[in-house]
């Protein structure tokens, strides 16, 4: 797989917030493009988030990844929830400018994940054909619950889940009724023996970075079918 180097973008959030860095690496040949969200505890460069990057764009998929404000800042703990989705809609219109003709989906790692679940629960993003889950937090380790899902029914957009069965942020028996809930907007795509950013056990004989390849092949599959 060959590198591509993204180019660094700034964009305002609000002027009250103020701006934030973003990271927009587009293929030759790019067919679609995703607003890819970190999640909480690291940012836009985080290995997890530069390699599924350059494995959807050896697949034609463009992204842009951005910061959330506290991150940007070098702070540890997240932005309010009203800030965090602030900066969502900023991206995807900032994401819109740079796309062109190409489709835009959005979504994101874990808490990147669900803030742009909650933005979209709240008003349509404009454009946004699809939203992608990579690892989507339902709930706190050991502390089952579905509650930080009940927005999804809210979102009129088709959904991808992405999850690792050993997911200690989202039990499958209470992911997967919801999910079923959703209708034909949602599809689970589960990694058998992933954990919460899809690691692999070595007993379980598959590497992360073949994991990696299934899900971003996974991704652009979809990707492709909702542009349809």
């Amino acid at each position: 797989m060959s590198f591509l180097t993204a180019r660094k973008l700034k964009f305002q959030i609000s002027e009250k917030a103020g701006e934030v860095s973003a990271l927009l690496l587009r293929p030759e040949g790019a067919r679609a493009l995703l607003v890819f969200a970190h999640g909480a505890g690291a940012g836009m460069q985080h290995k997890f988030m530069e390699e599924v990057s350059q494995k959807l764009a050896s697949r034609a998929i463009a992204t842009l990844r951005y910061q959330f404000l506290y991150m940007e800042k070098g702070g540890k703990r997240p932005d309010s929830e009203a800030l965090l989705t602030e900066t969502v809609r900023a991206a995807v219109a900032v994401a819109k400018k740079h796309a062109g003709d190409l489709p835009l989906f959005a979504g994101g790692k874990s808490m990147g994940g669900r803030m742009t679940s909650l933005a979209a629960a709240r008003a349509p993003l404009d454009s946004v054909r699809g939203l992608v889950f990579f690892g989507f937090p339902l709930h706190a380790p050991g502390k089952a619950s579905a509650a930080r899902g009940e927005h999804l029914t809210r979102v009129a957009a088709p959904m991808l889940f992405l999850q690792g069965s050993r997911d200690s942020l989202a039990d499958l028996k209470l992911l997967k009724p919801l999910c079923s809930c959703l209708g034909k907007r949602a599809e689970l795509f589960v990694i058998d023996g992933g954990d919460h950013s899809v690691h692999m056990l070595k007993s379980s004989g598959r590497s992360d970075e073949e994991v990696l390849e299934q899900v971003a092949e996974k991704t652009a599959a979809w990707i492709f079918r909702v542009s349809e």
